[in-house]
C-alpha cells in the first residue's frame, strides 16, 4: 500500500502512517503475506511498470491491473488509480499498518466518516516517536457507494457501544487496530483521493487540506510538485557524465527530505511538551533531526545554499529546548518527541555554525541553549565527563566515543562564546575541548577505553568495532576524531610521519568481517581497508592529509570514495543516506571542499569530482567551480585560483565564498608532492590558539 509518513535513510525504523491499498472485486482487510500475496490486500508489480521522479510517481499493481499514480503538496498526499473497466472498486485504509510494526505500536485510532466524500480521523503510536499523533482528513473525488470496518484487536468493552454494529456503514469508528474499506462501484472515471495529515488535529487537517489541495486536479499538483523541485534542484547546475549528473542530482534531492515540515498552514504544531504552539510569523517549524548524522555535512551545506531554511531549522530547535523538561536542544527528534538515539550534544554544533554563518537567530538565546545542553548532568554520562574529563566505559559501554564527541560539541561552545565575548564561558569550555587528551593511551598512540578508576580497559583491540568503549567504530575509526584540533592530534600520535603513516594504514589495511560482525552500521561495502565511508564518524578523514606533508593523499582517496562509493543503482551507497548527510558529504566533495569542523568559519579544500559546478549560494549570488579535465585519472590540484587570483591556502572560509564568483582547479595525474600548507595557509586547529 502507500502510507504517507517516512523517514530517509535512517538506521532505525517508523512511522508509515495511514495507508492506502486500492482494489477490486472481493475485500480482504488483512494483509496477506509476501509468500502468499493473495491472501491480503498486498499486490505483486514489476519495476518495469513503475515510474518514480521527483515529485511523482507511478506504477501498476500486477494481481488487480490498477494504475496508481502519487503526488504531494506541502502537507497532503495525493492519490489518483485508474481501475480496469467494469471492475468493482474500493480503497482499503489500514490504521494499523506501520513501518518497523509490532503489536500494539497503534496505540488507539478514530474515524468519522463526515459525508459521502469526506473521512477525517486519527491515530495515536508509540514506536521510534513515542507518542506520535497523525490527524488526517481524507477526500474523495467520486461519493462513496458502501463502506465498512474490522479491529482486528477489539477490546472486550461492555458499555454502549455495544447496541451498534460498528462493521458497516456506521460513521463514528474507533479501536486498536481499524481496517477500512470504502466502495465506488464501477464507475470507470479515475478515483482522486488526497489526504491531508495534521499533528495538531482533524480541524488542522481540514484546514491544509483546503489550503493546499482543494479546486485542482491531479495533474495541476503533480505539476505544481515538479515546478518546485525543479526549482530546489535549481540550486545547482553542473556539466559532467551523465552517471555523475545522475548521482549528484539523487544527492541534492535526498538532501531535501528531512528535516520535514511539521506544522498546519496557520502555523500551528505540536511541541515537544505536546502542547499546541504556534511558530512566529514568516517561520516555519520542522521536525525529524537525525543530529549524530547531519551535523557533519548537512546542516552546514544549509548555511552556505539555503540560508533560510536553516534559520528556521535552528529556530525550531530552540523551541524544542524551550519546550524539553530537560532544557536541551534536541539529540534525534522526530514527530514531536525525542527519541535519544546516538550520542554528543550535537544539537549545539548546528546551532553554533549557523551563528557563525550569520544566520538570522538571537546569539543570547542561542548560547545559552547550547549552554544548557552540555551542561544536563544526567544526559548520557555528561556529569562524569564534566567530573573527570572524560566517560569510563564501566559507566557508559561507548565512554570513549562520547568523550571525543563531547569535545568537539564544547570547542563550538568556546568558539560561539569567543565571538560574543563571554570569556567565562570561553575559558571553561576551551579547557573542555581538550579532554579528547584523555582518552589517548600514550603507549598505543590510540584512543582506548578508560575505567573510573583512570587506568586503561583491558584487553584492547583497536580492530574490534564491539566492546572497546566505541560506537559503530573501533579505535582506528574514533582516533581520527578531532575535528577541531588536527595539530593536536598529530602531536598526540608522534607527529607528521607517524600520523601520515596512521592514516595511510587506516585506507590499505584489510580488517577482516569479525571485527564488525556485531556492529550491523559498518558493512564490508562501505569499507577502504578500515575506512568506514558507509558510517558518518569517519566522514572528515580523508581531509586530515591536509594538515599533513602530504595533502596530494586526500586528492587521491576523495576519488576513490566517489567512485566506489556512490552510484546511481539500487544498490549504489555503501551505507545509510542517514537523512541526506551521505549525500551531502557527496555534494561538498563533489564541490571541492569540506566543513570539516562545523562551527568554524572553514571548509578544507580536496578536489572537484565534476569539470564545471555551479551553485545558487543563499545570499542569491552564484559560485562556480572549474576543473578542466578532471577525471580518475587527473585527480590531483597543482593549484587553485578564486575570481582569478591564486589560493595558497588549504582552506575557504564562508566569506570567500558568499559574495560568489569562480574558483578554478588545475587538475593533472600525478601528484604535486612540493604543494603544502604551512602557517596560516594551514586549516584551523585549537591547538593554534594555546
Amino acid at each position: 500500500g502507500f502510507s504517507h509518513t517516512h523517514l530517509s535513510g535512517t538506521g532505525h525504523s517508523d512511522l508509515g502512517d495511514i495507508l492506502l491499498m486500492p482494489g477490486v472485486g472481493e475485500v480482504r482487510l488483512d494483509r496477506g503475506t509476501a509468500d502468499r500475496p493473495g491472501t491480503g490486500y498486498r499486490s505483486r508489480f514489476s519495476h518495469e511498470r513503475e515510474r518514480a521522479e521527483a515529485g511523482y510517481y507511478a506504477v501498476t499493481l500486477d494481481d488487480s491491473g490498477i494504475r496508481a499514480e502519487l503526488t504531494a503538496t506541502e502537507r497532503v498526499g495525493v492519490h489518483r488509480y485508474t481501475f480496469p473497466a467494469g471492475a468493482r472498486q474500493h480503497v482499503v485504509v489500514d490504521l494499523d499498518h506501520a513501518i518497523y510494526n509490532y503489536e500494539g505500536k497503534t496505540r488507539w485510532a478514530a474515524v468519522r466518516v463526515e459525508n459521502d466524500t469526506l473521512v477525517t480521523g486519527y491515530r495515536i503510536t508509540s514506536g521510534w516517536a513515542r507518542t506520535n499523533y497523525t490527524y488526517f482528513a481524507m477526500s474523495f473525488s467520486r461519493p462513496i457507494a458502501d463502506y465498512g470496518c474490522r479491529d482486528r484487536r477489539p477490546l472486550d468493552y461492555r458499555g454502549g457501544w455495544g447496541k451498534f454494529d460498528t462493521s458497516r456503514r456506521f460513521p463514528e469508528l474507533a479501536g486498536r487496530s481499524l481496517a477500512l474499506w470504502f466502495d465506488f462501484g464501477d464507475d470507470p472515471a479515475p478515483l482522486e483521493v488526497r489526504v491531508a495529515l495534521s499533528a495538531v488535529g482533524t480541524t488542522g487537517a481540514r484546514a491544509n487540506l483546503e489550503a493546499e489541495a482543494a479546486g485542482c486536479t491531479f495533474d495541476e499538483l503533480a505539476a505544481q510538485a515538479r515546478a518546485k523541485w525543479d526549482e530546489a534542484l535549481g540550486a545547482v547546475e553542473a556539466e559532467g557524465d551523465q552517471g555523475a549528473l545522475r548521482m549528484l542530482y539523487t544527492s541534492l534531492y535526498h538532501t531535501m527530505i528531512n528535516p520535514s515540515v511539521y506544522q498546519d498552514v496557520d502555523g500551528r504544531y505540536r511541541g515537544l511538551d505536546h502542547e499546541i504552539h504556534t511558530a512566529a510569523p514568516g517561520r516555519t517549524n520542522y521536525t525529524v533531526f537525525s543530529l549524530w548524522d547531519t551535523y557533519r555535512a548537512l546542516h552546514p551545506l544549509f548555511n552556505l545554499l539555503w540560508r533560510e531554511r536553516s534559520r528556521d531549522l535552528v529556530a525550531s530547535m530552540l523551541d524544542h529546548c524551550d519546550q524539553s523538561v530537560h532544557g536541551i536542544l534536541p539529540v534525534w527528534s522526530h514527530m514531536g518527541n525525542e527519541n535519544w538515539c546516538m550520542i554528543g550534544y550535537h544539537g549545539v554544533s548546528v546551532v553554533g555554525d549557523a551563528l557563525d554563518k550569520g544566520i538570522g537567530i538571537d546569539p543570547g538565546r542561542a548560547l545559552e541553549a547550547m549552554v544548557r545542553s552540555s551542561d544536563c548532568d544526567y544526559y548520557d554520562g555528561t556529569g562524569v565527563y564534566k567530573e573527570l574529563g572524560y566517560v569510563p566505559v564501566d559507566v557508559r559501554s561507548t565512554g570513549s566515543s562520547m568523550t571525543l564527541e563531547y569535545a568537539y560539541d564544547d570547542w563550538v561552545v568556546y568558539r560561539t562564546a569567543l565571538r560574543m565575548g563571554r570569556d567565562d564561558v570561553a575559558r571553561e569550555y576551551r579547557r573542555r575541548a581538550l579532554n579528547y587528551r584523555n582518552v589517548f593511551d600514550p603507549a598505543t598512540g590510540f584512543a582506548r577505553g578508560r575505567m573510573k578508576d583512570g587506568g586503561w580497559k583491558p584487553d584492547f583491540n583497536r580492530y574490534d568495532t564491539h566492546g572497546q568503549g566505541f560506537i559503530e567504530g573501533n579505535s582506528w575509526n574514533y582516533s581520527m576524531y578531532v575535528p577541531h584540533d588536527p595539530d593536536g592530534l598529530i602531536a598526540l600520535m608522534g607527529g607528521d610521519r607517524r600520523f601520515t603513516a596512521r592514516l595511510d594504514s587506516l585506507f590499505t589495511e584489510f580488517l577482516p568481517d569479525e571485527y564488525f560482525a556485531e556492529t550491523e552500521d559498518v558493512t564490508r561495502e562501505g569499507l577502504l581497508g578500515m575506512y568506514v565511508h558507509g558510517n558518518e564518524p569517519s566522514h572528515h578523514v580523508p581531509y586530515l592529509y591536509m594538515w599533513t606533508s602530504q595533502p596530494w593523499k586526500t586528492q587521491y582517496w576523495l576519488r576513490e570514495i566517489m567512485d566506489r562509493m556512490y552510484r546511481p543503482e539500487v544498490d549504489g551507497l555503501c551505507g545509510n543516506d542517514d537523512c541526506g548527510q551521505m549525500s551531502a558529504w557527496y555534494i561538498f566533495t563533489a564541490m571541492g571542499f569540506y566543513p570539516v569542523c562545523p562551527g568554524s568559519d572553514q571548509y578544507v579544500l580536496g578536489a572537484p569530482y565534476l569539470p564545471r559546478m555551479k551553485v545558487r549560494l543563499g545570499e542569491g549570488a552564484w559560485l562556480e567551480i572549474r576543473a578542466p579535465g578532471v577525471s580518475s585519472k587527473n585527480r590531483y590540484v597543482h593549484g587553485v585560483r578564486l575570481n582569478g587570483r591564486p589560493w595558497t591556502k588549504a582552506y575557504l572560509t564562508y566569506d570567500d565564498l558568499r559574495q560568489g564568483g569562480v574558483l578554478e582547479f588545475d587538475m593533472r595525474p600525478t601528484p604535486d608532492r612540493r604543494r603544502r600548507f604551512r602557517g596560516e595557509e594551514r586549516p584551523y586547529s585549537l591547538s593554534a590558539e594555546l
